[in-house]
């Protein structure tokens, strides 16, 4: 095997790599938003839910299809409404950094997934079938 042969990636969505970054940083952030430790809660659930968007961003990088789309935008509505059914909502900044992180998560992951050329022609045929 040629020691040379670079290997590519080709980037299909950027939005998968934005809500990478998006998923490591909801992973550290309860470290440096320092989230209150009397509510583990919010931060299993800022470290899950990162970890969550993390990898089905990597696996959307390497081997996209729509599916893990779909999963990341309800990741992200998630984190939205987190807050509240978590109770932690009184703490502005990481309400705020929630239901942000939440808010592009899902919006990116749903740009990502009408851009998507399968999924525009699944589309397109299922409106076909219903006229």
């Amino acid at each position: 095997m040629d020691s040379n042969v670079n290997v590519k990636v080709k980037v299909k969505r950027w939005q998968d790599w934005v809500n990478l970054l998006l998923g490591a940083w909801l992973v550290i952030s309860p470290w440096v938003m320092t989230y209150p430790a009397d509510n583990p809660a919010a931060i299993w659930n800022a470290c899950l839910v990162g970890l969550g968007i993390l990898v089905f961003s990597i696996y959307a990088v390497y081997l996209p299809k729509i599916w893990e789309e779909g999963i990341n935008i309800v990741l992200g509505l998630w984190m939205v409404i987190s807050p509240w059914v978590l109770a932690y909502a009184m703490f502005l900044d990481l309400r705020a950094n929630a239901v942000l992180v939440g808010i592009v998560v899902a919006a990116l992951a749903l740009w990502a997934m009408m851009r998507d050329k399968d999924f525009e022609k699944w589309r397109h045929d299922r409106h076909a079938q219903s006229q």
